[in-house]
């Protein structure tokens, strides 16, 4: 051994060891804090995007329903295409 570890007291080794633990310890603890919050930090990120995405979806499919009712697609076919419903006389059969 060198002359400076023998020149130590003896329980001065052990305690720079448990020092040195506690150290990489608590960086790590600190570390770990850190990278939790930042994860914490995007899952929040995605479940606003979620939710925004959700709200988009139901507008959508509002707007969809009002595009797709009977009778707007009725009138059109009225009032642009000049189209009407057939007199029971008109209609003809076939047969297959």
């Amino acid at each position: 051994m060198s002359r400076s570890l023998r020149s130590m007291p003896r329980g001065s080794l052990l305690l720079l060891m448990l020092f040195l633990g506690v150290l990489v310890s608590a960086i790590g603890v600190a570390y770990s804090a850190h990278w939790n919050r930042q994860l914490l930090n995007d899952l929040y990120g995605e479940l606003s995007e979620r939710d925004k995405a959700q709200a988009e979806w139901g507008r959508l499919i509002l707007e969809q329903s009002t595009w797709t009712a009977h009778n707007r697609i009725e009138t059109l076919a009225r009032e642009q295409l000049k189209m009407h419903i057939p007199e029971a006389v008109d209609v003809r059969l076939v047969a297959p």
